[in-house]
């Protein structure tokens, strides 16, 4: 899949190169969850049927984390992972449009005419709820009108999975509330996050109980903080290992932190892990997060943790 980085508006040099036709799905796609996947596959489809490169436009950084409004609390998908996901896709082409506050404020029909027409595109899919436009003042209707009858334009109904629409916000919320069953269900696939181990107290191997301390590759929405049952892979030797993982404040040892922090322990596992990328699967939500007493309290519940987790990964390979 090649990747292209687009500012608007178009150059000449970029219209030269690009301006072909091409099949494009359309939207920010944050989480690439089954409702996204449907949108992007029928792009796929499309273009495969019509014989043209299969491209998918999308816009980085996240509006929400430019503009500073609403409730953006973080990626998903952050674009590294959307790249891989969408290339697994049979993507050809991914635009990627740098968002920013002058392009917040261009209208429907500056982004249709300066944007989408110079690309040639054959057919744009979108979603039923596509907005674009200054103040999202377009929708999916104002593309077929406002491409001047040279775009066909798809637009996709919402998907559902038993009987509920899948959305980006709906999944933000259950990982808030450590639904992580339904999570996963929407997405395809499990929850996934990836960090750098560093070094962090040494608390965990003095009890017995070693962990990784990640250090986040990128700004991940963060799960509600407890203890879940994960499979992590490291990037020394990309083994997917059982093990365990908080998320939290560490309120036993301290008050006040300001972040949470993300520790891994691997099931059965005794080796140097520093200075390694972990990427991490969220399986299921074990507990939520507790302040102990004493620290074999706390022994004795990382023991039961580390149990559950046990039990709850035997099935997996």
């Amino acid at each position: 899949m090649k990747i292209v980085s687009l500012s608007y508006p178009l150059t000449e040099a970029q219209i030269a190169e690009y301006g072909h036709p091409q099949t494009a799905a359309i939207g920010q796609f944050d989480g690439l969850h089954l409702g996204h996947v449907s949108v992007i596959q029928t792009a796929v489809n499309s273009s495969r049927k019509a014989g043209i490169p299969a491209a998918v436009i999308t816009f980085y950084p996240h509006p929400k984390e430019v503009m500073r409004k609403g409730s953006y609390d973080g990626y998903l998908t952050p674009q590294s992972d959307k790249e891989d996901l969408l290339a697994q896709l049979g993507v050809d082409i991914l635009y990627v449009i740098e968002f920013n506050e002058s392009f917040s404020r261009i209208t429907p029909e500056q982004f249709v005419k300066d944007m989408l027409l110079p690309l040639s595109l054959h057919t744009v899919v979108v979603g039923f709820d596509f907005r674009f436009g200054h103040k999202g003042a377009g929708d999916a209707e104002d593309l077929h009108v406002l491409g001047n009858g040279e775009i066909e334009v798809v637009i996709v109904p919402p998907l559902l999975v038993d009987g509920e629409k899948v959305g980006s916000s709906s999944i933000r919320e259950a990982l808030a509330d450590a639904r992580l069953e339904d999570v996963n269900r929407w997405l395809g696939r499990r929850y996934r996050i990836s960090g750098t181990v560093v070094h962090g107290e040494k608390r965990g191997r003095q009890i017995g109980f070693p962990t990784a301390n990640l250090e986040l590759e990128a700004s991940y929405v963060t799960p509600s903080q407890g203890v879940y049952a994960v499979r992590a892979r490291c990037s020394s030797d990309q083994v997917w290992r059982s093990g365990v993982m908080s998320i939290g404040m560490k309120p036993t040892f301290h008050e006040g932190m300001a972040e949470p922090v993300y520790e891994v322990h691997l099931l059965d596992f005794d080796g140097d892990l520093y200075g390694q990328v972990m990427t991490v699967d969220l399986v299921s939500h074990i507990r939520g997060q507790l302040k102990f007493n004493s620290i074999n309290e706390l022994i004795d519940r990382i023991g039961q943790d580390a149990a559950k987790a046990r039990e709850q990964l035997s099935h997996l390979s």
